[in-house]
């Protein structure tokens, strides 16, 4: 039996030399020299939740590349998510716009609690955003049901647009309640 290897499709970074990886303990040096400026394009309730120590949140919602600060060879400029995919975004952006080099955190504040290292968490910093659309989608399917039982039939339409809507968000990775809710004014703009 002969093996067929499975082609690769090459990272965003493998595709454009000006973007750079660097793992969390790299970056914890250099925060800790102060050699880094730190960008954290998640959404502000994910910032509000928990972020590595210095980071500035600048959300790829409304992320503009003329607002982030100039990055020097003295002082370059590193940008991070979750898992890295947001920032590699967030990082194509500003090679767009000239930029000449990029640096991402590889595997975001994921890959950096993963490591151990510390983060900055909020008390009152609201749910966060995935478990808000797990209660709003479950709580409209769950009205759906209830009001095309009790009702009229005609309500069941309620669960099937949620749940086609769900199928939509898995199949192409953007949630339209995900970003509904991340417009709304708890999860918006929290002084920290």
């Amino acid at each position: 039996m002969t093996t067929v290897p499975i082609p690769r499709v090459p990272s965003q970074s493998q595709q454009d030399p000006r973007l750079k990886e660097i793992d969390a303990l790299t970056l914890k040096a250099w925060l800790d020299q102060g050699r880094v400026k730190l960008i954290d394009v998640r959404e502000p309730s994910e910032y509000a939740e928990e972020r590595i120590p210095g980071a500035i949140n600048m959300p790829l919602s409304t992320f503009d590349p003329t607002q982030v600060p100039v990055s020097t060879p003295e002082q370059p400029m590193v940008l991070q998510c979750r898992m890295g995919s947001r920032s590699i975004r967030a990082s194509c952006q500003l090679l767009d716009k000239g930029w000449p080099e990029v640096i991402n955190l590889k595997g975001g504040i994921e890959a950096w609690k993963a490591a151990q290292l510390p983060v900055t968490r909020s008390q009152n910093a609201p749910i966060s955003l995935m478990r808000q659309v797990q209660i709003a989608a479950g709580s409209l399917v769950l009205l759906g049901t209830l009001l095309g039982t009790f009702v009229h039939p005609g309500w069941l339409f309620l669960s099937g647009f949620v749940g086609a809507g769900l199928v939509f968000a898995g199949i192409t990775n953007t949630c339209g309640m995900a970003l509904l809710l991340a417009r709304m004014p708890w999860n918006r703009g929290q002084s920290l």
